[in-house]
C-alpha cells in the first residue's frame, strides 16, 4: 500500500485567499519600512538635541528657511526681550493645565524670534515676574510651527490664549510683525527665577510599527492556517492509500 498525499483546493476560498494573501504582507513589509525610517528620525533627532548648539539661522535666510528640516537643532540666541507675550495652552510633565510663556526676543537688525521660556500653572498667567531686562544670551531648541489639529480649539486673541504655537498668526498681534518661522524652547536653566519653567523639549513622535507589522504578519498568517484547515475539514487535504 501506497499513501500519496492530495490537496484539491476549493475555487473560492482560494481565490479570497490568494486575493488576501498578498494585501496582508504588502501591509507589514510598509510598516517594516515605515520602522527603519521612524528609528532614523528618531536617532537623528536625538543627535541633534545631544549636540553642540550653533548659532541661530540669520535673519537674512528666514524667507527660505525650512523649519521643519531642521527641528530639534539646538541654537544659541542673544537678544533683549519685548514686553508682549503670549499665552500657549498647554499641560506640564504631570498633565496640569497651565500655560506656555512665548515671548518676542529682539536679535540683530531689529529681527524677533519667539521664545517659549517655559510653563507656568493657570494661576501665574498674569503674574510671574515679567521678561528679562536687558540683553540675554542662552541656547534653546528650534521647533517648527504648530499644526493645527481637529481637537485644538480656536485661538482666544483677546484673551492673549493660544492653542497653537504659529510665529505667522502671533506675529500678526504683535503690531504687523514678521518673526521668525520657528520657535526657540528655551532650555532649563536659560533664565534665572522659578517661573516660567523650561519643560525641555519633549519628543512625543510614537513609534508603533513593528507591532502593526507583527500584526499584519500574523494576520497573514492566520489567515493561511484557517484556509488549511478548512480543507483537510471538508477532505480537500490529506493521504489517500493506494495498492502498489
Amino acid at each position: 500500500m501506497r499513501n500519496n498525499r492530495f490537496f484539491r483546493p476549493m475555487l473560492w476560498p482560494t481565490v479570497m485567499t490568494l486575493a488576501a494573501l498578498p494585501v496582508l504582507i504588502g501591509l507589514g513589509l510598509w510598516q517594516v519600512e515605515r520602522l527603519q525610517w521612524k528609528e532614523a528620525l528618531l536617532q537623528r533627532i536625538d543627535t541633534r538635541l545631544n549636540g553642540e548648539a550653533a548659532p541661530m539661522p540669520a535673519p537674512g535666510t528666514w524667507d527660505a528657511f525650512d523649519a521643519e528640516a531642521e527641528e530639534y537643532r539646538r541654537v544659541k540666541l542673544t537678544g533683549r526681550f519685548l514686553s508682549r507675550e503670549f499665552h500657549h495652552f498647554t499641560q506640564d510633565e504631570g498633565g496640569a493645565a497651565g500655560y506656555g510663556i512665548v515671548s518676542p526676543l529682539e536679535v540683530a537688525e531689529g529681527a524677533v524670534v519667539l521664545v517659549d521660556r517655559g510653563f507656568v500653572p493657570a494661576a501665574l498667567k498674569e503674574a510671574h515676574g515679567g521678561v528679562p531686562e536687558g540683553e540675554v544670551s542662552f541656547t534653546g531648541v528650534l521647533r517648527a510651527p504648530q499644526r493645527r489639529g481637529p481637537f485644538d480649539g480656536q485661538d482666544d486673541t483677546q484673551k492673549n490664549v493660544w492653542m497653537v504655537r504659529d510665529p505667522a498668526r502671533m506675529g500678526a498681534a504683535l503690531d504687523g510683525m514678521k518673526p521668525a518661522p520657528f520657535i526657540v524652547e528655551a532650555e532649563r536653566g536659560s533664565f534665572p527665577g522659578e517661573w516660567p519653567k523650561p519643560k525641555g523639549t519633549r519628543v512625543d513622535i510614537p513609534n508603533n510599527h513593528l507591532d502593526y507589522a507583527l500584526t499584519w504578519f500574523g494576520l497573514a498568517g492566520v489567515l493561511a492556517v484557517i484556509y488549511i484547515a478548512y480543507h483537510r475539514s471538508n477532505g480537500r487535504i490529506g493521504r489517500e492509500r493506494k495498492k502498489a
